[in-house]
């Protein structure tokens, strides 16, 4: 039996043919039905899937090309192959046009026949994944959107609006954090690639011979480890798009081969002399100064000027009053809160990290708050550190805070004083304080942190 075995729908109303070529291909080890009308067809299509159809287009009743155009219409997932006479070529080649994957000239040699079907299945094959890899593809990339309300913000869209529906080179710059990958997305889902491949290489992520395999791919052989040829992400993304992230950490001698795509799409992969051609739009985003990398010599002048044609820079989170609020609701669960201390703190930090740093900081406070509220107790103390002494106390807390004292020490000295009033009792000192016992061990442990601190607000 062969080792991948085709299933099979021959339709003839040849009696002899019919059974010859279901013979034939039985004993080559293929699954194989047979039917001598379109009707039969059809009723055995209900019951059965078939990869490939063989349709005689002259048949009483329903002709090929009927039984194939109903195929289409119910949706049956089957490559279709026409059997015509000599004299029918050019219906053939309008139930081609209908769908049919291939079509064949009666009398054919039986093993013609076993080849074709072969060939349809494998089409066939190709087809489905790549319809499952867009759907996946699809499932993956779900709609981006920048969130921000901002006049900072509300620039960076507009700017984006504009440049989106062009082919042109787009850098965008900013700190790390600052959302510079979601942009290159937002940019790709409103060009006129959107439903066209996206990729991403991150420079930074992978070692200079790696970067140039992903990139532009290599042959079999090129270098140790390459067991197989692989085409680049250039070539992955022809006619869409390649997000280039971190672009500058690319290696001074990668960057002439970059820059070639940029000029004309022209490209070799690891080993090649094969020249290759892309159509592809470049993205970019770095955190670097790139105009400062060109004077050192560390980036090309002419790729700078080839990749910088439309400049976007994202602003630091600092500089965007009132979007802090915005990215805390987005990016918290629903039905989840924060209480009004920890929210004026959040607006108050300076995020250094950008909203990668927020993502974060929300996504820890909701693992350890208790309930559905995000408290002062819940984030960490790089925020809460920065409060101002004379704020009020926790509701838990009965001391008075001293003007110029931080809020951390007047909380740190109230738990601890609790906590030797009830000798030691952890699940006592919780239930004083009104806390949950989880609460109460992670306050412990920070106070514990900083124990240096806790020593100088003693002495």
């Amino acid at each position: 039996m062969t080792e991948d075995p085709i299933t099979v729908l021959i339709v003839e109303d040849d009696a002899d043919f019919r059974d010859s070529s279901a013979r034939w291909m039985q004993r080559k080890g293929h699954h194989v039905a047979a039917a001598a009308s379109g009707a039969e067809a059809l009723s055995l299509c209900s019951r059965q899937d078939f990869e490939v159809g063989v349709f005689d287009m002259n048949m009483p009743g329903m002709s090929g090309i009927e039984l194939l155009q109903r195929v289409r219409d119910e949706g049956i997932d089957m490559e279709v192959i026409i059997l015509t006479g000599q004299g029918t070529i050019e219906t053939a080649v309008q139930a081609m046009k209908m769908g049919a994957s291939d079509y064949l000239t009666k009398p054919c040699p039986l093993g013609d026949l076993e080849h074709h079907c072969r060939l349809a299945r494998d089409r066939g094959r190709l087809r489905r994944e790549n319809r499952q890899l867009k759907a996946i593809i699809s499932r993956g990339h779900s709609k981006t959107e920048i969130i921000g309300d901002s006049p900072e913000m509300r620039s960076v869209s507009k700017l984006i609006d504009r440049i989106a529906p062009t082919d042109k080179p787009v850098l965008i710059t900013g700190e790390s954090g600052t959302g510079k990958e979601v942009v290159a997305k937002v940019i790709q889902q409103k060009s006129l690639l959107a439903d066209k491949p996206f990729v991403t290489v991150n420079c930074a992520a992978l070692p200079e011979q790696l970067v140039e395999s992903e990139l532009f791919g290599h042959q079999k052989g090129a270098f140790t480890g390459a067991t197989a040829e692989k085409p680049g992400l250039f070539e992955v993304a022809d006619r869409g798009t390649v997000f280039i992230d971190e672009l500058g950490e690319l290696p001074l001698a990668l960057q002439p081969k970059l820059l070639r795509v940029l000029e004309d799409g022209s490209m070799r992969r690891i080993g090649s002399h094969k020249e290759r051609h892309v159509t592809v739009r470049i993205i970019a985003a770095t955190n670097r100064d790139l105009a400062d990398d060109v004077k050192e010599g560390t980036f090309r002048e002419d790729l700078y000027y080839r990749v910088n044609v439309l400049p976007i820079n994202l602003p630091p989170l600092r500089e965007r009053p009132g979007d802090i609020d915005l990215l805390i609701d987005h990016f918290m669960p629903d039905d989840w809160h924060v209480d009004p201390e920890a929210r004026a703190v959040m607006n108050a930090y300076d995020w250094p990290g950008n909203v990668r740093e927020l993502i974060n900081v929300v996504q820890r406070a909701t693992i350890l708050a208790d309930g559905n509220e995000i408290t002062l107790d819940d984030l960490p103390r790089e925020l809460t550190h920065r409060v101002p002494g004379h704020r009020a106390a926790p509701s838990t807390s009965a001391s008075v805070p001293v003007d110029g004292i931080k809020l951390d020490d007047v909380q740190r000295h109230h738990v601890l004083e609790v906590l030797r009033q009830q000798g030691g009792n952890k699940a006592k000192t919780a239930r004083v304080l009104g806390i949950h016992r989880r609460k109460l061990y992670r306050l412990l442990e920070r106070f514990e942190s900083d124990a240096p601190s806790t020593q100088e607000s003693s002495t």
